[in-house]
């Protein structure tokens, strides 16, 4: 718990309910006192929570016990430089009523509002574009209440032209709205996706173009919206880790890792010395293989190709290890609550380091044709800016964020798994461009690298799993010989791990950004909520502040650097 938080907030809201989750202090106000709150927890320079990382609602239509009203709005704010997260939560009976919005104190506000209307029906007064985000548009009801029948099928055809959309942006944007039916102007309207090979399937980008100018832009997501957190609702806590390995498929087992941290900071759990430094390990290579699949595509976004096998071949190299090493090649499952699958195959250790080396020269290679090319560097520079006070108004966490300046990163500012003691630094962009975006990437690659080959120096032997067999499923030896072990597997598998009833926020400095999750527990087996605070999902609802005004071979780039995956953003 952060004592110090807790005191702040205290001292500075002193007649307003306020509790320690985790790391987390919680404030909860009434709808009429949260525009209120919410601005000075912002302007406020003693408190300076500039970032808003999520917003979110909780159901408790079948929550034990009496809840004060029937939904409650959720903010979470960081004050990055000191380390205080604060959700503030407001009670809300009536959804339509709803509570005053707050995209004028945050940008990232926008996007997270439109989910949380779109999930749970929740109006947010003022909002200046409160339409459905993860949904179709024809989706009929809330898919997130607990009243929600999950069988029921809906058929969505028709697409949505978003030209409401767009003439608003350009309104925006100071084009003059007569012109704007006039065959005779120069804007044309085009759509970059979700066929255009950039997109990957997953993003439509509608654009107005004067010429070859993006003059404005607006984005449709939702393509690969599957309903994670209703799935996880219907799961047991391990049950939901596979599901995770489905969030940023890149770097797959950092998911599993920050899902399970989350858990085991509400259950109180301290996982194994060794099991500590395998998910940091784990943690580091899966954080460079993000970095390289994103570096590569990215380049090959930008015509080059040699490039790409420099730096691809290696992320396939690395498949064949992690399959040795976790036992599949990319959605692993390899974490459990309280600890890990199983431990290292012996020997793991010269496989690890000749790999290591491997992407080190494959790094270096590949930086040969980048640092030094013209091309590249006209391609790239002062492009597709993102300002750090823009990148921090729109929720930008991870390598975007540092990209523009802003030194914050969770390993450092909120350490876990002994990050405090190792040995490396956080490279910083100084103008928030495409390049200042790649190269972050390609330092963080051998900072990686560098805590890995610490870790594997410093890790213990030892268990990978906690001696807790309300938690950990006992050993085979007892399963089959006594019936108390036989008991516990019984129940572990059917009924899952018990989690206290509550509810708290927890986070992971994944290879996009901050990884969070916000849990509700009813004390029972299975989540009553799991939401999860996916990095990119912001930073893609600041794509149009970097587009706009550029051209669209930068806006194809911009997509690349920013790295939007989309199992992560539509979950």
């Amino acid at each position: 718990m952060n004592t110090t938080a807790l005191e702040t907030i205290q001292a500075a809201f002193p007649d307003v309910p306020c509790t320690a989750s985790v790391d987390a202090v919680v404030l909860t106000v009434q709808p009429d006192q949260l525009e209120q709150t919410l601005s000075r927890l912002k302007n406020d320079p003693a408190l300076n929570f500039g970032l808003l990382l999520d917003v979110t609602v909780v159901d408790y239509l079948t929550y034990p016990g009496e809840p004060a009203a029937r939904f409650a709005v959720v903010y979470i704010l960081r004050n990055w430089e000191g380390n205080m997260v604060v959700n503030v939560r407001t009670p809300v009976a009536d959804p339509e009523t709803g509570v005053p919005t707050a995209t004028h104190l945050w940008d990232s506000a926008n996007w997270g509002e439109r989910e949380a209307y779109d999930q749970y029906g929740i109006i947010f007064q003022g909002h200046p574009d409160l339409r459905r985000i993860l949904n179709h548009w024809q989706f009929q009801g809330h898919p997130l209440r607990k009243d929600y029948p999950i069988e029921k099928g809906q058929i969505c055809y028709e697409t949505d032209s978003l030209e409401k959309e767009i003439k608003a942006r350009l309104e925006q944007k100071g084009v003059d709205e007569t012109l704007m039916g006039d065959i005779h102007t120069e804007i044309m309207y085009l759509n970059l996706g979700p066929s255009h090979p950039a997109t990957h399937g997953a993003i439509r980008i509608l654009t107005a173009l004067d010429g070859e100018t993006i003059l404005a832009n607006v984005n449709e997501i939702g393509y690969l919206h599957r309903g994670f957190e209703k799935t996880a609702e219907n799961r047991t806590y391990n049950q939901v880790i596979p599901l995770t390995d489905r969030l940023n498929y890149c770097s797959a087992l950092m998911n599993n890792i920050a899902f399970a941290k989350a858990v085991e900071s509400w259950l109180g759990i301290d996982i194994t010395e060794r099991a500590k430094f395998m998910r940091v390990i784990l943690s580091e290579f899966f954080r460079v293989q993000d970095h390289l699949v994103c570096i590569a595509a990215n380049l090959v976004d930008m015509g080059g190709l040699t490039n790409y096998w420099y730096l691809y071949n290696q992320k396939e190299a690395s498949y064949d290890f992690i399959s040795r090493l976790t036992g599949a090649r990319l959605t692993s499952s390899f974490t459990r609550i309280g600890g890990m699958y199983r431990d290292f195959y012996e020997g793991w250790e010269a496989d690890m380091e000749q790999q290591l080396r491997d992407i080190e020269q494959g790094v270096i290679d590949s930086m040969k044709l980048v640092v030094k090319n013209r091309i590249v560097h006209d391609r790239t520079q002062n492009v597709c800016v993102m300002p750090a006070d823009k990148a921090l108004s729109y929720g930008f966490t991870g390598p975007c964020l540092r990209a523009s300046g802003v030194p914050f990163d969770l390993r450092k500012d909120n350490p876990y798994y002994y990050y405090e003691t190792f040995d490396f630094t956080i490279p910083l962009g100084s103008k928030g461009d495409i390049y200042d975006r790649i190269m972050i990437r390609y330092e963080e690659i051998f900072q990686s690298i560098a805590i890995i080959r610490q870790a594997m120096k410093r890790i213990p032997k030892g268990s990978v799993f906690i001696e807790n067999n309300n938690v950990a499923l006992p050993p085979k030896s007892e399963v089959y010989s006594n019936i108390e072990g036989l008991a516990s597997h019984f129940k572990l598998i059917f009924e899952g791990v018990k989690v206290p009833k509550g509810e708290w926020y927890d986070s992971f400095e994944a290879a996009n950004g901050e990884l969070g999750f916000y849990f509700v527990s009813d004390g029972s087996g299975k989540p009553y909520k799991c939401k999860v605070r996916p990095p990119c999902f912001y930073m893609m609802g600041g794509f149009h502040e970097m587009v706009e005004g550029g051209m669209i071979a930068d806006a194809v780039i911009n997509l690349g650097s920013i790295n939007i995956i989309g199992g992560e953003l539509d979950r």
